[in-house]
């Protein structure tokens, strides 16, 4: 039994596709799942629309952390939160992996104050799965950390490889640095000082990338700091989304081109899918000391299904106690290097 808690009050739309997402996963998956939020507003909706499912519960929670919240005075100034009460869940052993569509920056904080980090991570990572040639790629940081430092980007990229190993089933996962060209002397200063970090640790570094690199299926993680990853990140949606109008606009066009679209549209829909986030549903925040998945603000039923689904995933295959053995040699090395006045 895989048990889930869904922040009931995450998406925009809170909390109607909470409780439609809560539904359809009790019945796919027919394990239970808790709802965080107010009872006496989710009882009567859950009556209504879910048929007072009994495999589905709420865990009362009186505040929402909204998307305008400050995200660290939230996390400390709300403790009865939905977010809270969720992650106090999975903190105390009553859920094996969270799910919010709210504010990530919420979240973070939440989840770092209440659950705080694996051993020896310095900052989590949040973490996304790209479609790109051939399969699927993760990419992080995309967003959590503004300003890295290189040993940040080594662990994300400890964790990226575990991350691809278990959720994309890559055995050796290659890694590349986000850069601006594929030559080691291209890029950043924080790039130039953390290649060669990359590169001494036995992971599958393959080097610098540029984005159509990653697109092209050359590496299976690319790591960056969060504010290129979250520009990456928002780039790659509006390019998808504008490529998709532009072609139904095309097909829709005259008549010989809408002929022709009805004969393409099974591909055209394959497309549309691959490129929809909501296929994907949540991205994870990698080295908390337990499991949380954060989805898009409009995230519909559909996507938070996709979201519990990856949750469920990554805590039937052991992601946590993956993270937790393949970090544990860098740990041994910097507890060496601060032994010796590194």
């Amino acid at each position: 039994m895989t048990r889930i808690v869904l922040d009931a009050m995450g998406s925009d739309e809170y909390p109607l596709p909470e409780i439609e997402a809560a539904r359809a996963a009790v019945q796919r998956w027919r394990d239970p799942l808790i709802l965080a939020g107010p009872r006496s507003r989710l009882a009567p909706l859950l009556e209504q629309n879910a048929g007072g499912d009994s495999r589905i519960t709420i865990a009362d929670a009186s505040e929402v952390l909204g998307m305008t919240d400050k995200a660290a005075r939230a996390a400390r100034g709300k403790a009865d939160s939905s977010m809270a009460v969720g992650i106090d869940l999975l903190r105390d052993g009553r859920a094996d992996a969270f799910v919010t569509a709210g504010n990530t920056g919420g979240a973070m904080s939440t989840a770092l104050l209440r659950l705080g980090r694996l051993r020896g991570v310095r900052r989590p990572a949040l973490t996304a799965v790209f479609p790109v040639r051939g399969g699927r790629a993760v990419i992080l940081d995309i967003g959590a950390n503004v300003d890295c430092k290189a040993e940040y980007i080594l662990q994300f990229a400890v964790m990226g490889s575990v991350y691809a190993q278990v959720a994309l089933g890559i055995p050796s996962p290659r890694i590349g640095l986000i850069s601006n060209g594929e030559e080691p002397s291209k890029g950043t200063a924080l790039i130039h000082e953390t290649y060669p970090l990359l590169k001494a640790t036995g992971l599958n570094f393959v080097g610098n990338v540029e984005a159509k690199e990653i697109y092209a299926g050359e590496v299976d993680v690319a790591v960056t700091d969060g504010f290129t990853g979250n520009v990456f990140l928002k780039t790659s949606e509006s390019v998808a989304r504008f490529m998709t109008e532009v072609i139904r606009d095309e097909i829709t066009s005259g008549p010989l081109t809408a002929v022709g679209g009805l004969l393409a549209r099974p591909a055209f829909d394959r497309v549309r899918r691959l490129l929809d986030p909501a296929e994907y549903g949540a991205a994870p925040l990698l080295g908390l000391n337990g499991l949380v998945f954060v989805g898009h603000g409009r995230s519909d039923a559909r996507a938070l299904v996709n979201a519990i689904g990856a949750a469920r995933a990554a805590a039937e295959a052991g992601l946590l106690e993956a993270l937790r053995a393949a970090l544990e040699p860098y740990l041994v090395r910097q507890t060496a290097g601060a032994a010796a006045g590194d």
